[in-house]
């Protein structure tokens, strides 16, 4: 495992939180970006209990004019930036009839614009560093249709493009996407306001008949961080319990 540093956006909570904190078992300096701030410096001091440097970052990432303060807080405080885990994400249940321009914005914006105009912005602290690596969190939506998501699918199986686009052109940058299925976690449960109807269906596309959790997405992603993953890139790792392998 390289020894830079690692901004993980959306790492107050969920999957985000999970993949911190699993860098930080290997001794990896993160940085854990978020709007929420308080949650992204507890997750930073969850990281230090691990022995690993850390800070939390209060940062919006549609807002592209906090970049270079977010940046050079981040650099100053782990010493270097080697790696990017882009895993905020936002979805709104709308389907088509009744979207929005400023809903589709909303998730769009952070979903995949935040991917490709953050990793812009870090290209030369990347690029300094051997092993550097990217990993973007995707989605089974992002590989198959769901009616009520359509902005979200749309972000998601676009940053599977950007990931191939980026790997191309980015070596020796590797450049990967996480696409997790149906996980337990904040956002989930908010998209289905906890309907356990909804949560039950969720659970039966799994041949394992249960959710998935933070730390089985975390543990796919910390691979593809690392040196063992140094001959992959441009690719997705699908991690879903078997969901989209089988027809249920």
């Amino acid at each position: 495992m390289p020894d830079t540093g690692v901004i993980v956006t959306g790492g107050a909570s969920g999957i985000g939180r999970a993949c911190a904190l699993a860098l930080a078992e290997t001794g990896r300096p993160v940085a854990i970006w978020d709007r929420d701030g308080a949650g992204a410096r507890e997750t930073a001091s969850f990281a230090a209990t691990n022995g690993a440097t850390s800070v939390g970052v209060t940062v919006d990432v549609t807002d592209t004019s906090a970049f270079a303060a977010a940046i050079a807080t981040t650099r100053e405080a782990l010493g270097s930036i080697g790696g990017l885990v882009h895993a905020a994400g936002v979805v709104a249940p709308t389907a088509v009839g009744n979207l929005t321009e400023p809903l589709w914005d909303a998730v769009l914006n952070v979903n995949l614009r935040a991917h490709a105009l953050l990793t812009k912005a870090l290209l030369a602290d990347l690029r300094q560093h051997e092993g550097s690596a990217i990993v973007g969190i995707s989605s089974v939506e992002g590989l198959v249709g769901q009616a009520f998501i359509p902005a979200y699918c749309s972000s998601k199986a676009g940053l599977l493009g950007l990931t191939r686009s980026m790997a191309h052109e980015l070596p020796p940058i590797r450049v990967n996407a996480v696409c997790p299925g149906y996980i337990d976690t904040p956002m989930l449960n908010g998209a289905t306001g906890g309907d356990p109807g909804f949560m039950e269906a969720f659970r039966k596309k799994s041949p394992f008949g249960r959710l998935g959790r933070p730390e089985e997405i975390a543990t796919a992603v910390r691979f593809l961080m690392s040196d063992e993953a140094s001959f992959i890139t441009g690719a997705h790792l699908v991690v879903d319990g078997g969901a989209t392998a089988v027809d249920r």
